[in-house]
């Protein structure tokens, strides 16, 4: 289960004052999934105005209501997109090669009614120091890395509407990166994009003795994983999670 708590404390930190997002990538799409344009940039070279559009689309993730629209998810034991996912955080998202194979297999994946963007966010989140009481207590202690996608169609030529999917990885428990599982969001609940979640891949959700939390060191550099292999692999492995 998601903690409400978790999710509220970033999407304090989504204003542009506050933001310690570094990185924005996307793809933008056509009808078929295949891809019509990318970019790539630091996200403190937005204007203020753009940083602020943008970060009104990824705050939509963690602003959704939890267990409901926002969902944790397990991996299945194939895990060549937990690796590619790893390998997009690890890289802060600039490796294009990297993130050209996530596009592709998106497209492949996706069923849609029109083009679409896909924006991906890279970002570090500094996890305050707190005592039983809550109040803060110091400089912090841990940091969570994430990476943050959402799926919009687009409302006009390279505009992105509101999101209808998206996900959160790895997903934030108990104020750290629980490593093996996905936060995934859907704006429509009852019509959910099922096509994000293998079917045959039935694993049970939310067991925390389970959850594989990250170490503060010896992290594979996952940056240099040959994209040439993933992308070959393209047609099983798009999200290996399901509820």
């Amino acid at each position: 289960m998601i903690n409400r708590e978790d999710m509220l404390a970033l999407t304090r930190r989504m204003t542009v004052k506050r933001t310690s997002i570094t990185r924005i990538a996307g793809g933008y799409m056509d009808i078929d999934g295949f891809i019509d344009g990318t970019f790539n940039t630091s996200f403190l070279k937005l204007s203020p105005a753009e940083q602020e559009k943008n970060l009104a689309l990824a705050k939509k993730v963690p602003f959704a209501k939890t267990n409901k629209n926002l969902k944790e998810y397990k991996f299945s034991d194939d895990q060549r997109m937990w690796k590619l996912l790893m390998g997009m955080r690890a890289c802060g998202l600039k490796n294009d090669a990297l993130m050209e194979t996530f596009y592709e297999i998106i497209g492949e994946h996706y069923q849609a009614d029109e083009d679409y963007a896909i924006y991906v966010f890279h970002d570090r989140y500094d996890i305050p120091a707190k005592g039983l009481d809550h109040i803060r207590q110091g400089e912090s202690e841990r940091m969570y890395e994430y990476i943050l996608c959402v799926i919009c169609p687009l409302s006009g030529e390279y505009e992105p509407g509101e999101p209808e999917c998206g996900f959160l990885f790895p997903a934030f428990v108990d104020g750290g990166a629980a490593m093996n599982y996905v936060d995934i969001y859907q704006e429509d609940e009852e019509y959910p994009h099922e096509e994000q979640v293998r079917r045959k891949s039935k694993i049970p959700v939310g067991r925390g003795n389970e959850r594989m939390h990250e170490k503060s060191s010896g992290r594979e550099d996952h940056c240099e994983r040959d994209h040439r292999r993933m992308r070959s692999d393209a047609s099983d492995f798009l999200p290996e999670f399901s509820g």
